[in-house]
């Protein structure tokens, strides 16, 4: 490709050498780079790509592309930017002959439910007979072909090579998680959004973004860049959303008035029931995963499907049957212990009041929670989650999650600051507490196992260790009974 075409749409200065010249492929990781390569100079959080300039060069590359000056004394194409990671975004997208134009992208942002929503439009859409592609937190999906997913939004450059490979493929539909993360990093730069949905927004990430208002108006950008934004109404801050997005805007809720507002909730334990009004008629809905804020996911998904031309018999057949890894999951359904045990990756303070509020209002017996926090991320929200296990527990045990590099015991002793009660016990290894759970549990108790959900791993201080809480809690049925 013509160096100029793959920065087509970018302002740009030629400090050396010419725009005319051919390139290879692009590249922003200089291990990567091979003869004849364009490589972008990100300046990242650790590293900065501006120090592999030399690295990249011996490996093949002709131009070096850099967001400020630099001594290069190579015989190289110098292109200076005014910020590298939009130019990588853009032309990523020209590298790959812009292929989310060719798709219905569908974001899905919020602090919690993205992925429960991701995968609810999929199962919704896939009823209406199209080949959908899906990005997100647990895999990647092309139609059914599962990918692994290294993060909840890839990096621009994956993420337009995932776009294409959707496309070769026939996929006309791609909803994705878009994280605010990727939001602030320009991962989706440049992305032609159809439809963006908002589901919440609560604590969370203050670890990166060090405000919570640079985290709400990194969410914003979504909505700033879509043609039609889905509001839950009922959040605060989807008030907000709805007041600045000039785009179309379609709300939802349950308690606010909307375009499409719930009623007639009817939650149990296997799943939830409830009504809209659609074309002036009842229809019910029946949710196979409980939960009161699964309604809110779930309205947010039909206006969604509906903008693209589902049917409400093929909506009510894709949430039937939806079933969402580690999110609300019930991994008892096929034993007969006398109590459930729920997993859910609920890692946030409004995360785990969503999950603890939602099963309390189905349990007859007692509630038991198990969760901790992870280490290397937002600490302020250890204290907050604390005292929410607490008080909405009979019995909280709090233990570890992925501590990382952290000393789990004082993530543990932040937690604690926030409760007030003696109803908890810590157990700082994670199969032990989940253990001594069910050793406890009793007839219509449920135990809540939060935090991990999906994931199959713990990072502890030096290493990875294989930790599948599925896994974990039949080993231990085989124990005990």
């Amino acid at each position: 490709m013509k160096l100029s075409k793959l920065l087509n749409n970018i302002e740009y200065k030629v400090i050396r050498g010419n725009s005319d010249i051919n390139i290879n492929a692009i590249q922003y990781d200089s291990r990567k780079i091979q003869y004849g390569d364009a490589f972008f100079c990100i300046e990242g959080f650790v590293v900065d790509g501006h120090d592999y300039i030399k690295a990249a060069i011996e490996k093949g590359a002709k131009v070096i592309i850099v967001q400020r000056n630099v001594e290069i004394s190579e015989d190289v194409t110098v292109i200076l930017v005014k910020n590298s990671r939009k130019t990588l975004a853009i032309a990523a997208g020209n590298y790959y002959d812009n292929p989310s134009e060719k798709l219905n992208v569908i974001g899905i942002t919020g602090t919690n439910g993205k992925t429960t929503s991701t995968f609810m439009i999929k199962s919704i859409l896939e009823k209406c007979g199209y080949k959908v592609g899906l990005i997100g937190t647990i895999a990647n999906y092309i139609g059914n072909e599962k990918l692994k997913s290294e993060r909840t939004t890839p990096e621009c450059l994956e993420l337009q090579e995932l776009f294409k490979n959707m496309v070769d493929n026939g996929v006309t539909h791609c909803v994705m998680e878009v994280s605010s993360h990727s939001l602030d990093l320009y991962r989706v730069y440049g992305v032609k959004f159809k439809e963006s949905i908002f589901t919440n927004l609560t604590q969370d990430h203050l670890d990166f973004h060090k405000t919570f208002e640079n985290y709400f108006n990194a969410k914003l950008k979504l909505f700033l860049a879509s043609e039609v934004s889905v509001i839950n109404i009922d959040d605060s801050y989807g008030k907000q959303i709805k007041n600045i997005a000039h785009n179309e805007i379609i709300t939802y809720s349950i308690d606010e008035e909307s375009d499409l507002k719930a009623y007639d909730l009817n939650l149990h334990s296997r799943g939830i029931e409830f009504k809209i009004n659609y074309k002036n008629k009842a229809e019910v809905i029946n949710l196979s995963i409980p939960g009161k804020y699964n309604v809110y996911n779930a309205l947010g998904c039909i206006v969604a499907a509906l903008n693209e031309g589902a049917t409400i018999e093929s909506i009510k057949e894709g949430l039937k049957s939806i079933t969402v890894p580690g999110r609300c999951e019930i991994v008892t359904l096929n034993h007969n212990l006398g109590y459930d045990v729920i997993i859910d990756y609920a890692h946030t303070p409004d995360g785990l009041e969503k999950i603890l509020k939602s099963v309390k209002e189905f349990t007859t017996g007692r509630l038991i929670s198990v969760f901790g926090c992870g280490g290397d991320r937002d600490s302020v929200k250890r204290p907050i989650m604390g005292e929410i296990g607490a008080i909405l527990s009979d019995i909280a045990i709090i233990t570890s999650d992925n501590p990382r590099t952290e000393d789990p015991f004082k993530i543990i002793e932040d937690i604690k600051k926030g409760i007030k009660s003696d109803n908890y016990i810590v157990i700082e290894n994670r199969r032990e507490a989940i253990k001594e759970a069910m050793k406890m549990a009793k007839k219509n108790d449920i135990i809540v196992i939060a935090g991990k959900g999906h994931e199959d791993y713990q990072v502890l201080k030096n290493k990875t260790i294989h930790f599948d809480e599925r896994e974990v809690i039949e080993d231990i049925i085989k124990e005990l009974y």
